[in-house]
């Protein structure tokens, strides 16, 4: 009984996820309405980051929705549409660490970066599913055991990688 259970499951499986609407993803994605993206690059407009930040988001977003989907990605005009800005780049203290000493001064635990991006979905296929709305995420570092820059690069794309989920699943899983 177990050797027909398995072959079956698998089939049902196969079968779900071959006809182009869902997807083991989360892309709720009809395949045969909906077949091009545009992503526009993101600028940033936060006055912090690196410099290559903005190209970095747009480059990494286009990354993200090519190898989720089955969507070409063209110039412009697509059928989902992306554009926005990245709003914030801050880092700010999170947690005092005492010194343990009356004679020095209490310094800071933890400092925490923040990066918010704004988004606009478009998507011409279905207008209901349009979308404006500011997305941000966080990381956090001991600054008493390193320092901003030497950590920089690793917190923006674990940054970056929380926020490309968050707008995939905003945009096109909608579970």
């Amino acid at each position: 009984m177990k050797s027909i259970k398995l072959p079956l499951l698998l089939s049902l499986l196969l079968l779900v996820s071959s006809c182009g609407i869902y997807s083991f993803d989360g892309a709720s994605i009809d395949y045969d309405q909906t077949k091009t993206l545009s992503i526009a690059n993101f600028i940033n407009e936060s006055g912090g980051g690196p410099p290559n930040m903005g190209n970095t988001f747009t480059e990494g977003l286009k990354d993200y929705f090519q190898r989720r989907t089955k969507l070409e990605l063209v110039q412009q005009r697509g059928d989902l549409q992306f554009e926005g800005a990245i709003s914030n780049y801050s880092v700010r203290p999170q947690a005092i660490s005492s010194s343990g000493n009356n004679n020095q001064a209490d310094g800071t635990g933890l400092m925490r970066l923040t990066i918010a991006v704004q988004l606009v979905f478009t998507n011409t296929k279905k207008e209901d599913e349009n979308l404006q709305q500011a997305f941000s995420f966080y990381s956090d570092y001991d600054p008493a055991t390193t320092t901003l820059n030497a950590v920089e690069d690793d917190l923006v794309e674990e940054i970056f990688e929380q926020l490309y989920f968050d707008i995939f699943q905003a945009s096109v899983a909608q579970w």
